[in-house]
């Protein structure tokens, strides 16, 4: 049996983005280290403060109209930002790309910070995706997709006979 099959849908198209089998294995050790070397000034050689941890904030909200999607993405520019929406997922990647410089005639410092991240939400209702609209001003990122006819709808109401 493969071990796939035992994900949830969900999970196996999300997984599906990253290809390697190991992904989330790899993601969890890089945070082992992180927090490990976060009470320290100096990280070793090839692990930088994080690299490849930035996950964005996000609030999903849902009324009789629309789903609103707020996302919190500081220090992430416009152009680095990518939204795709599916009938039944939204999925918001990107790349942070992040540089401190600092000059004194007595020394220089300079950091550099890189990572991409991916966040999908998956969304239990019918959705008209070519009429999603999103917004990016400040650090924040807000999405509203509405929903279709047929998800607005409450429903049929039965009557009930009595035997």
């Amino acid at each position: 049996m493969k071990i796939k099959n035992l994900l949830p849908e969900v999970a196996r198209r999300v997984r599906a983005d990253n290809d390697h089998p190991f992904y989330s294995l790899q993601k969890e050790m890089n945070g082992v280290f992180d927090n490990f070397f976060r009470g320290f000034d100096v990280a070793p050689r090839g692990f930088t403060k994080g690299l490849g941890t930035f996950s964005p904030s996000i609030d999903v909200k849902e009324n009789d109209k629309e789903f609103i999607i707020r996302a919190e993405l500081p220090g992430v520019e416009e152009k680095d930002i990518d939204v795709t929406v599916t009938n039944d997922l939204v999925t918001i990647r990107g790349e942070k790309k992040e540089e401190k410089e600092d000059k004194d005639k007595n020394y220089y410092y300079m950091e550099r910070t890189y990572g991409s991240f991916c966040r999908a939400i998956p969304l239990e209702a019918e959705i008209e995706s070519g009429k999603a609209e999103a917004r990016f001003k400040n650090g924040i990122l807000d999405i509203k997709i509405p929903k279709s006819q047929s998800a607005k709808a409450k429903g049929t109401k039965v009557s009930i006979e009595t035997v």
